[in-house]
């Protein structure tokens, strides 16, 4: 079933969440976590991706982000870090993930033998300074609601450490201005 979110204003600010199929674990692994963030780090320096807040835990990752063109980058972003994830994982020969990423493909997914993102990032709107605070709540909490640690501050792979505890950010935090 296709998703009924939306970009519906090119400019705006979204809350955005990409998940992978059937919630496998991939990036519990750094080095496919490492692919995610180069690739979203090259869509901040070449295509004008600004990201206010994120979390990139084991199965999914948030964040908060304006573009010129949110659909089509995160489309980039998906379909790069896939591509390389499978390179990685034949490397590897992680042949129980690629068998489960293999099961879980679409039929509609013709170009691959393999699906690693659940379909759709589910952009919502952000339209006020309450529900942006609400959104960056709900990432920085995630890793504690999920389990992975007792406190925000904790989880190295969130804005969390830049925007409460002085921490270099992983990648780069745009400003907010309202």
């Amino acid at each position: 079933m296709r998703s009924t979110y939306k970009i519906l204003d090119k400019d705006g600010l979204y809350f955005v969440t990409s998940s992978i199929v059937n919630w496998i674990p991939i990036f519990n692994n750094e080095k496919y976590l490492n692919i995610l963030f180069e690739s979203i780090k090259f869509s901040q320096i070449v295509k004008g991706l600004n990201v206010f807040a994120y979390v990139f835990l084991f199965d999914h990752f948030h964040m908060i982000v304006t573009a010129s063109d949110v659909k089509s980058i995160m489309q980039a972003i998906k379909g790069f870090t896939a591509r390389e994830i499978i390179k990685e994982l034949k490397k590897s020969c992680e042949d129980g993930i690629l068998k489960s990423l293999q099961m879980n493909k679409k039929n509609h997914k013709v170009k691959s033998d393999y699906q690693v993102w659940q379909e759709s990032y589910h952009p919502e709107i952000i339209t006020s300074d309450y529900m942006f605070k609400q959104k960056v709540d709900y990432i920085h909490f995630n890793p504690v609601k999920h389990g992975y640690v007792k406190e925000p501050e904790d989880w190295k792979y969130s804005s969390y450490g830049y925007y409460y505890c002085d921490k270099e950010s992983i990648i780069d935090i745009a400003e907010m201005e309202w």
